[in-house]
């Protein structure tokens, strides 16, 4: 990203959470003039703020479901990562219309702000579960992406470019799962797997944040990214975070949660059919199709009948041994194991 957004204002919505702290500490390294945090959670902005020391970073106190705090955090800004998201599968099963006014009209917000305040790229961060949802978070991702691509349809004269990046899991993110396995080792309490047998990517905030940089050199409006990663059943994650930390794996297997998939997809069928590969990225670009269907009836096509889909069921499949090497890599995972040694 070096020259790329030298001199420039980047806005963070989300800012404080996993990713975008990731981010705020990668900017501050590209020579940015200001960065914009946008969070509702003041007790992490605080500790951010005390953290940095920083007057390059300017943080906003708001809600993406508020357009007026959004446009306060805007003005400015020439780049914008669009991170702010309802995520945990059970809160938003029990909560929908929650996950809808942040992921789905929050979403739309961030985008008609930045196309008013002239913003250069818009990138938003959706997720796997978007392809092919059963649960709401993932529905509601994926209406935010086809948020952002309406846009992009609707709006071909703007400056604002608008696009999307998919991707896994990201390793001791907040909610994810090896925190939790930490934990539950640290106590002495047995590991809880909701399926032995599911399979999911696995990605570092590293990893994320270079598949958002992708994005922002090589996007046009509408388009979405997938980098390509990895996968491991949830088994033998948990066995590698216990041979980390020293310990015989006690797994206790408690029963799928509420619209849990047993694998997860990064593209469908009907996406890798227009998907280009970039090498460590698939690019799909933007379905810009109108609203005459006419043609379709008579001319359709059938390339979808013969792809398949990009899942964490055909995807390299981490053994045991390399599950532990990308796990024992996290500067997490590093000072808990410092602190056993």
């Amino acid at each position: 990203m070096s020259g790329l957004m030298t001199g420039s204002t980047v806005a963070i919505t989300g800012g404080t959470g996993s990713f975008g702290r990731t981010m705020v500490h990668d900017l501050l390294g590209e020579g940015v003039a200001r960065i914009h945090v946008l969070s509702r959670d003041e007790a992490k902005q605080d500790e951010l703020r005390q953290a940095l020391g920083d007057d390059t970073v300017k943080f906003f106190l708001g809600d993406v479901r508020d357009r007026h705090s959004v446009d306060n955090a805007m003005a400015g800004v020439d780049f914008v990562f669009h991170a702010a998201a309802l995520k945990q599968v059970p809160s938003c099963e029990f909560f929908p219309d929650q996950a809808i006014k942040t992921n789905v009209v929050g979403s739309q917000n961030v985008i008609e702000s930045a196309h008013a305040h002239g913003v250069q790229s818009v990138v938003c961060l959706s997720t796997d579960k978007a392809v092919y949802p059963v649960n709401a978070m993932g529905m509601s991702k994926a209406l935010m992406e086809k948020t952002a691509q309406a846009f992009a349809r609707n709006n071909p004269d703007s400056r604002t470019t608008v696009s999307v990046t998919r991707y896994g899991n990201v390793m001791y993110s907040r909610g994810s799962v090896i925190p939790l396995f930490v934990s539950q080792i640290t106590r002495g309490k047995p590991l809880t797997l909701t399926e032995p047998r599911m399979t999911r990517f696995l990605m570092s905030l590293g990893d994320s944040v270079d598949l958002v940089k992708h994005a922002f050199f090589h996007a046009e409006s509408g388009d979405l990214f997938v980098k390509k990663a990895p996968a491991c059943t949830v088994e033998t994650l948990a066995r590698a975070v216990c041979e980390l930390m020293g310990v015989e794996p006690d797994l206790r297997k408690i029963g799928m949660r509420h619209g849990e998939k047993m694998y997860e997809t990064l593209l469908s069928r009907e996406e890798m059919v227009k998907a280009t590969d970039q090498g460590d990225y698939f690019r799909v670009p933007l379905d810009a199709r109108g609203l005459d269907y006419t043609k379709y009836v008579d001319d359709g096509e059938d390339d979808a009948l013969h792809a398949k889909d990009y899942d964490s069921t055909n995807t390299e499949q981490l053994t045991l041994g390399k599950t532990k090497e990308l796990v024992a890599a996290l500067p997490e995972m590093q000072s808990v194991m410092t602190s056993r040694a």
